[in-house]
């Protein structure tokens, strides 16, 4: 049951009292009644009126006209809490796949839920019902069956799947994140539609196909969700590359869980709720490569085993040809292909030079990085010593250690008469190597160090 205290709730039933005390219907309305039917809490709570979006814009003093051709109108109340709502409403053709030409509103909420996607967010609820009784099911109004399919785990379209996937084509790909987050069966009619139609999800923007699938890699089921994507047909559609990595074998000292998909799918089945999104795309995205690496081993040498060469080289391009499709931001891109491109170094932590290990540590959110390593180790061989030892440097190496201010810049060298060049990279390399590493503690060591390996100013050729 929804507290009391909740804000957005109290909002929501406050709009609904106010529409209904000017002689208009009202209920909450979609994805929270599903919620407090299932015992969760919503994360807000959407309204359905009779009221026209005229009408509700007249009722509240401060609203916004989102979507007022399709009777959506935002309802902001003192305390800056904004709510959805929306005029019951019978839809017309869906000619663009993703809304409709034309809208008539309606007084029926009957008629304005038999035009939402599946019978679980097609319910309504009296909030006033439900504070006295405290038991949302005798609130619900139900007139899909969205109760019995809850209770019996179903994801159900209204009406006839074919349709309602026409109507919006994204409905597939929420289809399939609901069904993973609620840990729901998809019903076989709606199976079999998504299936005939999965290759029209090409109608959808990158952008919407991108925010649909970190929605499912970070609500707590990715697992669940990749594989119902990959029997729909729709990863084929949505993401090619991954299919690929079914059937990859991998060596099996390192890897007894078997094939790359495998070994992909208990990162993703590990990842928690509200996990990054760039750390869910780079477990995801991790061993993009190994498909088009693989060699198997040689028949004629016995220890030989199968290898990936070059395949974190190749993944970083998979991925930032995939990011690029998907039209990530630079920054997201950024993180996501560093952590593709950085995971196969904690196999050196061990050997590494403390210049090398402290600009490891010093990577752009590092614990990212820790978090993938972890994932990756408990997804196969299950051996965790390189990652306590990184975990441990990165946590007790203070942050001025990792990442001090230089001793000497490439002013300073100028200053000390050398002249710019090709060399002055691997100068300044050197002398912050040297005070990483403790030999450099003074500019006065460190311009002494450069001349000792670079020689004096003038020798340069």
């Amino acid at each position: 049951m929804a507290s009391p205290a909740n804000p957005n709730y109290i909002a929501a039933r406050n709009i609904v009292l106010a529409l209904r005390t000017s002689g208009h219907q009202a209920y909450f309305a979609g994805g929270c009644v599903r919620d407090l039917l299932l015992g969760h809490k919503p994360k807000d709570f959407d309204v359905a009126t009779s009221a026209t979006p005229d009408i509700v814009q007249k009722l509240f003093p401060k609203t916004l006209a989102v979507g007022a051709h399709f009777g959506v109108i935002l309802v902001c109340d003192a305390c800056g809490i904004t709510t959805e709502v929306a005029t019951f409403r019978h839809d017309g053709a869906y000619s663009d796949g993703r809304r409709p030409d034309a809208v008539r509103f309606s007084t029926n909420p009957q008629e304005d839920v038999l035009r939402r996607d599946f019978t679980i967010n097609g319910m309504l609820l009296d909030p006033t019902i439900f504070e006295k009784t405290g038991d949302a099911a005798s609130a619900t109004l139900d007139f899909v069956g969205g109760r019995d399919d809850l209770a019996a785990r179903i994801l159900r379209a209204i009406g006839e799947p074919s349709l309602r996937f026409a109507e919006d084509k994204l409905r597939m790909l929420r289809a399939v994140r609901f069904a993973a987050r609620l840990n729901l069966d998809i019903e076989p009619r709606t199976m079999a539609a998504i299936r005939n139609a999965a290759a029209q999800i090409d109608q959808v923007s990158s952008e919407r196909i991108r925010d649909e699938l970190t929605l499912m890699l970070t609500e707590g089921r990715a697992r669940r969700a990749f594989e119902l994507l990959d029997v729909t047909g729709l990863l084929q559609q949505v993401l090619p590359e991954a299919t690929r990595m079914h059937g990859v074998q991998q060596p099996p000292q390192f890897h007894p869980e078997g094939d790359v998909w495998t070994h992909t799918m208990l990162l993703l089945e590990k990842l928690q709720p509200g996990s990054s999104h760039t750390l869910a795309w780079g477990a995801l995205l991790h061993d993009i490569g190994k498909p088009a690496t693989y060699r198997p081993p040689n028949p004629r040498d016995p220890n030989d085993h199968i290898r990936f060469n070059g395949h974190v080289e190749v993944g970083v391009r998979i991925a930032e040809t995939i990011l690029s499709r998907l039209r990530f931001s630079n920054e997201d891109t950024a993180q996501i292909v560093n952590l593709v491109k950085n995971h196969m170094r904690f196999g050196d932590v061990l050997q590494m030079r403390q210049s090398t290990l402290k600009r490891f540590l010093r990577l752009p959110q590092f614990d990212e990085h820790l978090a993938l390593h972890w994932l990756d180790c408990t997804s196969c061989h299950g051996d965790l010593t390189l990652y306590n030892f990184a975990r441990q440097q990165y946590e007790a190496v203070p942050p001025e250690h990792i990442q001090p201010k230089l001793l000497v810049t490439g002013r300073d060298l100028i200053a000390a008469g050398y002249r710019p060049g090709p060399q002055f990279k691997a100068m300044l390399e050197a002398a912050e190597d040297a005070q990483l590493e403790g030999r450099a503690t003074t500019q006065e060591d460190a311009l002494a160090l450069v001349r000792e390996q670079f020689g004096v100013p003038g020798s340069l050729v």
